[in-house]
């Protein structure tokens, strides 16, 4: 990411892509990049601490449960006139459970992470492609 890209307001069709190492110490890592940005886009605390989770969120369900490699691809958008971000984590596609594995998640610990994209985002969804899948939201920025 150049500092051109870093200082180009919110709407002028920049795309910033973080590169998503398959560990989960990346999410932090590349949260911490993503909210560079935000600020620089200057969103509402509000509407940055929304798309900040919805980033995590993503990214978290990208390490446990696709296949490597992973990007975040972050970019401002208009949905119905207003403002909003749009998070997508690109992956290989969906990683096969081992056997017994599911017997193992404590339901309680894991498993709302794709409702609470939902519940942030005003559209959400997965495409899915050759090369694997994006699971993407757009978080209505103001």
């Amino acid at each position: 990411m150049t500092i051109a890209q870093l200082n180009a307001a919110p709407g002028e069709g920049v795309e910033y892509v973080f590169p998503l190492p398959h560990s989960p110490r990346a999410v932090s890592t590349v949260r911490r990049r993503a909210e560079a940005v935000l600020t620089r886009w200057s969103l509402p605390t509000g509407a940055a601490e929304d798309v900040l989770l919805v980033i995590s969120e993503l990214l978290t369900n990208a390490v446990v449960h696709a296949v490597p490699p992973a990007a975040l691809r972050l970019s401002s958008t208009l949905l119905d006139g207003r403002r909003a971000v749009r998070v997508a984590v690109t992956d290989m596609g969906p990683a096969a459970l081992a056997c017994g594995s599911s017997a193992t998640i404590d339901p309680d610990e894991h498993g709302r992470g794709l409702c609470i994209v939902a519940a942030l985002s005003a559209r959400y969804g997965v495409e899915v492609h050759p090369e694997g899948a994006s699971r993407w939201a757009e978080v209505l920025a103001g």
